[in-house]
């Protein structure tokens, strides 16, 4: 097993509700191993802030889904470190609140 150790993402938003960061990649952010977050927002007006946590982040910038996590230092095929999770499964998680059913995996020989 391989150390724990901080993750990258970007925040996505598709829809702008405020008016005010735009649609894309709006801001930038780590999620330290202890669960902090630091997050860098772009624009033209650019700002850095420390979170306790991403859920926190997200009940005030998620916008209800409009903005989801990309994370980008983990493949799409791994789960993310702690948890049985896939990247976008994760996403979907934070985005809608609900986790996605999926059939269990097959074995091939």
């Amino acid at each position: 097993m391989s150390p724990v150790k901080p993750q990258t993402f970007e925040l996505v938003r598709y829809t702008d509700i405020s008016g005010v960061s735009g649609t894309g990649v709006v801001a930038e952010g780590c999620v330290f191993t202890d669960g902090s977050v630091a997050l860098r927002w772009h624009g033209p007006n650019p700002s850095t802030a420390v979170w306790p946590d991403l859920d926190s982040i997200l009940a005030v910038h998620g916008h209800c889904g409009a903005t989801v996590v990309r994370w980008l230092d983990v493949s799409e095929m791994e789960p993310i470190p702690g948890t049985d999770l896939l990247p976008g499964e994760l996403t979907h998680i934070l985005a809608t609140g609900r986790r996605t059913h999926h059939p269990p995996a097959v074995a091939s020989a």
